[in-house]
C-alpha cells in the first residue's frame, strides 16, 4: 500500500471507527450473510487491518471464521432501518437492500458512508465472542454522515446536537481535521482556539453551517466530539468533529496538535479536549466527551 492510499485509509479509519455497522460475507453456497456489530476497530496501517467480533452463538459463525474475507459497512445516517434489519433474526436480511460485491467479493450496502473488504487474516476465539481480524483489499468512505449509537439509542450527527439545549447560551465549535492536523483560529488574546459560534436563530445545524462557511474550508459535520457546560459563563458548548477534504481555508491554519501548539490554546477546556482528540486519533477510537468543562465521562459511540 502506498503513502497516499495509508493515508486516506488512516482518514477513513479516523472518520467513522464509531459508527454502526453491518459486517457482511458470502455463505459456502454464495448466499450473502451479514449481521450487525458489536465492536469495530482499527488494529494496523501497515499492513492495513482491523477488527471486529461476532458472537458465537451465531448461527453464521463458520461462514465468518472459515470463509475467504468478509466487509464492514458503515451505515449513513439514513440506513437506521438497516441496521435494525440486520440486529433481528430473519431469513434474508439483504432482500430488501441494495448491494453488490466489493473489490474482494464481500457485500457491500448502498448509501453506506464508508466500507471496507477484508481477507481474513485471522479468527481468534475470545469468552463468548470471536474476533475477526481482516486485512483491507479495498476501501471507499464518502461525505455521508455516519450513524452512530449511543446509550441504547441511535445517534446522528444533527440529532445529537439538535437534541441539547438550542439557544444563546449554546456555542458551537469545530474540530476540523486534515491529516493529523486541526484549524485553529487567533483567539484575540496572542493565542489560538478551535473556530466557535453562538447559536443562531434556525438552530444548531444552520449555525455551524454558517461557522464551516466563514472559515473556507472543504469540511462535513461528522460525529458530535463533546457536549459540556462551562458553569461559570453560563454556557454550554457542542463540538463536531468535521474532516476536510484539504487543509485549504480562508481564516485561521491546520497545525499539527504537538505541545508548542497546545501551549497556544488559551481555553483549558479546548486544551483538554485537543490533547484527548491527539491521543485517540493515535489509537484510532474515538469517544464522546459528555459533563462540564472541568469534569466529566468519555463514552464510547458504541456499546462494545
Amino acid at each position: 500500500m502506498t503513502e497516499a492510499e495509508q493515508r486516506q485509509l488512516r482518514d477513513a479509519f479516523g472518520c467513522f471507527m464509531t459508527g454502526v455497522t453491518v459486517v457482511t460475507t458470502t455463505g459456502p453456497e454464495g448466499t450473502p450473510l451479514g449481521f450487525t456489530a458489536n465492536s469495530f476497530s482499527s488494529v494496523s496501517l501497515d499492513p492495513p487491518l482491523l477488527l471486529v467480533s461476532i458472537a458465537n452463538r451465531s448461527a453464521n459463525l463458520a461462514a465468518f471464521t472459515e470463509g475467504r474475507g468478509f466487509a464492514v459497512n458503515v451505515l449513513s445516517e439514513a440506513q437506521k432501518p438497516v441496521s435494525n434489519t440486520f440486529a433481528r433474526p430473519g431469513t434474508d436480511r439483504f432482500a430488501d437492500i441494495g448491494w453488490a460485491p466489493g473489490p474482494f467479493g464481500g457485500p457491500v450496502i448502498a448509501g453506506a458512508s464508508a466500507w471496507f473488504d477484508c481477507s481474513l487474516e485471522q479468527a481468534i476465539p475470545a469468552g463468548d465472542h470471536t474476533i475477526l481480524i481482516g486485512r483491507v483489499q479495498g476501501f471507499e468512505a464518502s461525505t455521508a454522515p455516519g450513524l452512530g449509537y449511543y446509550r441504547g439509542a441511535y445517534m446522528t450527527p444533527a440529532g445529537t446536537a439538535l437534541a441539547a439545549d438550542a439557544g444563546p447560551r449554546v456555542v458551537i465549535s469545530a474540530i476540523v481535521e486534515h491529516e493529523g492536523r486541526v484549524l485553529l483560529v487567533d483567539d484575540g488574546t496572542g493565542g489560538v482556539q478551535l473556530p466557535e459560534i453562538r447559536v443562531r436563530q434556525g438552530g444548531t445545524r444552520a449555525t455551524l453551517k454558517t461557522l464551516l462557511d466563514s472559515l473556507g474550508a472543504d469540511a462535513e459535520p461528522a460525529l458530535v466530539y463533546a457536549i459540556y457546560d462551562d458553569v461559570q459563563r453560563g454556557l454550554q458548548f457542542i463540538a463536531h468533529l468535521c474532516p476536510a477534504r484539504s487543509d485549504a481555508c480562508t481564516r485561521g491554519a491546520f497545525v499539527p496538535l504537538d505541545d508548542s501548539t497546545m501551549a497556544d490554546v488559551t481555553d483549558p477546556a479546548q486544551q483538554a479536549m485537543l490533547a484527548r482528540f491527539a491521543q485517540e486519533t493515535r489509537l484510532g477510537n474515538f469517544g464522546q466527551y459528555v459533563g462540564s468543562h472541568e469534569t466529566g465521562a468519555v463514552r464510547p459511540f458504541l456499546k462494545g
